[in-house]
């Protein structure tokens, strides 16, 4: 493992331990994708639908992706979802880095929002 890699998976660690702090269980990419889209979308209610979860973990993605030019916020609907349009292509990358592209900015977003340090 590289210093690159390892810095990533000591500052992911962290995270997650900050996390289960916070909710009592250790999250999956998923459930932080869908914290993520929860905070973003500005709506916290009990219950969302399927769709809704998959939408909601889709405006993560593209918040976290806009943080690197990939996507940019495109409207607000009527109902206070965001929709995002892509701007440029992701780049081709092996799965292992895909996960740690979105660790990355995972850890961006949730420094630039004050949960963890930078």
């Amino acid at each position: 493992m590289s210093n690159i890699n390892s810095d990533l998976q000591v500052r992911w660690w962290n995270l997650e331990a900050k996390l289960m702090e916070r909710f009592n269980k250790k999250p999956d990419m998923e459930a932080i994708l869908f914290l993520v889209g929860i905070q973003e979308l500005g709506d916290i209610r009990a219950k969302f639908t399927k769709e809704q979860k998959q939408d909601l973990m889709h405006i993560a993605v593209c918040s976290l992706f806009s943080q690197s030019g990939y996507y940019e916020l495109e409207k607000v609907d009527k109902d206070g979802w965001p929709h995002f349009k892509q701007i440029k292509s992701l780049p081709a990358m092996t799965l292992p880095e895909q996960e740690n592209f979105m660790k990355d900015h995972v850890l961006l977003y949730f420094q630039k929002t004050g949960f963890i340090e930078g």
